[in-house]
């Protein structure tokens, strides 16, 4: 489901400078709020054997996932939004937040050849 919805998305992007320099906490919870977002039951936390990223790390990775996606289909940074949609509803996402594998440190270029092949390592 989705609660943020795409014009949520737009606002945090336009606004990002603003949220960026406000706590990241704060922040999230007001949308949670603002949107209704319920609470859910996908923990990747509990099960994880070993340290977790922040949520700084995996920012960076999603970070560059989604620049690599808009290059590649030459989506314009105002609809950068798309890219973000694109990459956190595939199956590489998956991968990317399963702390038990190795996936996470593997290189942008192989997560994003990963994207490109519908989630499976190429």
């Amino acid at each position: 489901m989705d609660y943020l919805g795409k014009a949520t998305l737009e606002k945090i992007y336009d606004l990002a400078d603003v949220y960026h320099s406000d706590n990241i906490d704060r922040v999230s919870d007001d949308f949670i709020e603002e949107r209704g977002i319920p609470c859910g039951s996908f923990d990747n936390i509990s099960i994880c054997e070993y340290s977790v990223p922040t949520h700084w790390d995996i920012g960076k990775v999603y970070k560059r996932l989604i620049l690599m996606i808009a290059r590649e289909e030459e989506i314009e940074v105002i609809e950068v939004i798309d890219a973000l949609i694109a990459a956190y509803h595939s199956k590489t996402s998956d991968l990317i937040e399963d702390y038990n594998g190795s996936f996470y440190y593997e290189n942008p270029q192989t997560i994003f050849e990963t994207y490109q092949h519908g989630g499976n390592p190429a």
